[in-house]
């Protein structure tokens, strides 16, 4: 019995790419998004004779979204090890535009439901013994951004903390958290959001290594963590950004 991954907000972009490394890696992996068709479009792109792979909705502002989630997922695996917490918005709203409302939509999408799933998959983790917890940070919450919005950053700084927390809080129960922190990724919604003239200022100017992170690399960087081998990181920030960021 392989062991089970659950990654929220999975139905495109870096999310399927981490899904995707996960069940070519062995993982039974639970695909989820709170679009639930495309959660099952994605499932099947991943692995169309349905080994080792199930989809369902899991909307990350509910904690009881959760809940089902990790039952459903146990059920369908027998064992649930990993949650990679990657749903997010990534508004590029200017700051001095952003409404109390699509504030407290990103805040609750990016961080709530990052603190919500460590809640619940974490104390689980703890009851069975062990557990990885990934978190998807980002390069904006370490500098503050190129070009998303002040609430994605300050959510995504938020995200750094909580691992630090809650690997605190889990280390002794043999389970990690840890968050990957990606810079600018060569991924459609990237290009979606930047207009090209900008975003090739970012890559020239702003990228030392002049050129868009590989989302695959970004997805084995989780898969590695998600290890049994992985037990000596946690409380971690990896950091794959070409260079805009150094310490």
């Amino acid at each position: 019995m392989s062991t089970g991954a659950v990654v929220t907000g999975a139905a495109q972009g870096l999310g399927k790419a981490i899904a995707a490394a996960l069940h070519r890696a062995g993982f039974s992996v639970a695909v989820t998004d709170v679009r639930a068709d495309a959660a099952e479009e994605a499932a099947r792109e991943i692995a169309p004779t349905g080994e080792r792979i199930t989809a369902f909705g899991l909307d990350v502002l509910k904690k009881e979204d959760f809940a089902t989630g990790l039952a459903r997922a146990a059920e369908a695996f027998g064992r649930v090890d990993v949650l990679v917490n990657n749903a997010a918005m990534t508004p590029t709203t200017p700051l001095m535009e952003i409404t109390p409302e699509e504030f407290d939509r990103v805040t609750a999408v990016n961080q709530r439901g990052t603190f919500f799933g460590c809640q619940v998959f974490g104390a689980h983790f703890a009851l069975q013994g062990y557990g990885r917890i990934v978190n998807m940070a980002s390069l904006a919450g370490q500098n503050g951004g190129t070009a998303s919005g002040a609430h994605y950053a300050a959510s995504k700084g938020a995200i750094l903390t909580l691992t630090k927390i809650f690997a605190r809080q889990l280390a002794s129960s043999g389970v990690t958290v840890n968050a990957v922190a990606p810079g600018p990724m060569d991924l459609p919604s990237v290009r979606e959001i930047v207009p090209p003239e900008k975003l090739a200022q970012i890559i020239d100017t702003m990228i030392p290594v002049k050129a868009l992170g590989d989302p695959d690399f970004v997805a084995d960087i989780v898969v590695r963590l998600a290890g049994r081998d992985a037990g000596f990181v946690t409380g971690a920030a990896w950091d794959l950004n070409g260079g805009i960021f150094m310490r």
